[in-house]
């Protein structure tokens, strides 16, 4: 009988700590996907985050290189400057990559830093206990916001990804989710496009994700992927917010 699915390459086999229902799981397949049908598992090096992706260089078959909690872009920057031939993606959450990485992240994404990141947007800081994530809905209840967050105590969600389409150096940038088959394989074409644009040297290219988190969203995993479609999305909408040509990116690690 022909096997029509199995283990990607790139995934080791290890059994993954996360709860039911959550994102992280696809997400970590997709990108294993993706490496095995551009081969270049070879030249991939993976850079996860603190927070609940901090096991993932336990499930991805490429090297991988932990990085401070926030730093990613700016590991995976000295990476790729000195590993110009390799295809380097940093993986963050949004606690990660919207709170104490900011920084390290929007300067990165200004300088067209010719690297890849996958921003996983759950609304919540997942592995410490569900409080309150820059990117936490209004009037969304967490657990240090347990009347929902208010815009003149909290401030408001920050839309990580238009903030990035203003930078010059940004190339590509999609969001998407991945709480139905089609928006998977949606997915999974957006990460393969932004690691077809690092290998172009077009600079730098983002992949937000809305991912379910059942366990601190208090819901059904059935209920956290319908919740992604009548709220989350309404805020941080789904689709292409950046797609240069060729002719009009900046060359990544390249002198003008």
């Amino acid at each position: 009988m022909k096997k029509v699915f199995c283990r990607p390459k790139s995934m080791t086999d290890t059994v993954f700590h996360y709860c039911a229902g959550c994102g992280h799981s696809i997400t970590h397949r997709l990108i294993a996907e993706v490496i095995d049908e551009m081969d270049i598992r070879g030249i991939t090096i993976g850079v996860p985050p603190a927070g609940c992706a901090v096991l993932a260089y336990k499930y991805f078959n490429v090297d991988m290189i932990e990085a401070q909690h926030g730093r990613g872009p700016a590991t995976a920057t000295g990476i790729k400057r000195m590993l110009p031939d390799r295809v380097v993606f940093s993986y963050q959450g949004d606690g990660d990559l919207a709170a104490i990485g900011i920084a390290e992240s929007f300067h990165a994404a200004n300088r067209g830093e010719n690297i890849t990141v996958v921003f996983i947007n759950n609304a919540v800081y997942g592995m410490t206990g569900g409080q309150m994530a820059p990117t936490s809905m209004l009037g969304q209840k967490t657990t240090t916001s347990p009347a929902g967050r208010a815009s003149l105590l909290d401030g408001h969600p920050i839309q990580i990804s238009e903030v990035f389409t203003l930078l010059p150096g940004t190339a590509y940038i999609e969001r998407c989710t991945v709480n139905s088959p089609a928006a998977i394989l949606k997915t999974k074409k957006a990460i393969r496009k932004a690691f077809e644009y690092q290998l172009d040297c077009r600079g730098f290219s983002l992949v937000e994700i809305l991912s379910p988190c059942p366990t601190n969203w208090k819901m059904t995993p059935i209920e956290s992927n319908r919740w992604i479609d009548e709220v989350m999305s309404k805020k941080f909408p789904l689709g292409v917010l950046k797609d240069l040509p060729a002719g009009e990116a900046k060359k990544g690690g390249k002198t003008p």
